[in-house]
């Protein structure tokens, strides 16, 4: 799933961002880029060997190879490490799977996201479960999971034009209704990888929004 700036007026460039305010959208080029690219990597790393708690700019400057004044200017603190993780995973082209039926591009959603949330060492639960623990990395979640999913409403919307489910279906309701399974099982009640479990949450819904379960109710007609 997932550029920061720095106050110095060297080819950086940029100011740190301020508490859940979004880092700016750039992409910075040659030294800059490949900095970014060395601690955000170094973070994931960290925070899949030793979690929140083991997480910390020096850790991170160490892991990277770069120098913690390096860190401390650009990113802050772990918070501003975390949110800017999360920012860059919104930063690509990944667009949903096209299978040529609601069920099949459900299907292969949750396949995507069984397999990032069992994979080892658990980074995507690791950032979950870090959201709860920082408000700056909660803005950004939030931020990554709205693209997401405002992403994934293509599904939707093809399926409505093949006639397999009723117009006016709220493709944002339907969605989460498909993934909520996975985060649920995986990450709260941490049960073991099904491989039946993305195709069983995508039949599910997929035959209660065919019955019109997901259909925006009309509005209220006035007095």
């Amino acid at each position: 799933m997932t550029t920061p700036t720095d106050p110095d007026p060297d080819p950086a460039g940029g100011a740190a961002p301020q508490g859940d305010q979004a880092p700016p959208r750039r992409r910075p080029g040659g030294r800059t880029a490949r900095i970014r690219q060395q601690v955000l990597d170094a973070v994931l790393a960290e925070l899949g060997d030793h979690g929140y708690d083991g997480l910390t700019p020096d850790t991170v400057a160490a892991r990277a190879g770069v120098h913690r004044t390096t860190v401390y200017r650009r990113w802050r603190d772990v918070g501003g490490l975390l949110a800017d993780v999360l920012d860059a995973a919104g930063d690509d082209d990944w667009q949903p799977p096209d299978t040529g039926s609601l069920e099949g591009d459900l299907t292969a959603l949750n396949e995507e996201i069984h397999s990032a949330l069992t994979a080892r060492p658990p980074i995507v639960a690791a950032l979950i479960a870090a959201s709860f623990r920082s408000e700056q990395a909660a803005a950004a979640q939030q931020r990554l999971w709205d693209d997401r999913y405002a992403r994934c409403e293509v599904v939707v919307n093809r399926a409505v034009g093949r006639g397999e489910l009723p117009p006016h279906s709220d493709a944002r309701r339907l969605l989460i209704a498909a993934t909520a399974p996975l985060y649920h099982q995986l990450v709260l009640l941490r049960t073991p990888p099904d491989p039946q479990l993305p195709g069983h949450a995508a039949r599910t819904v997929a035959l209660a929004a065919a019955a019109g379960a997901f259909v925006e109710p009309p509005p209220a007609a006035d007095d």
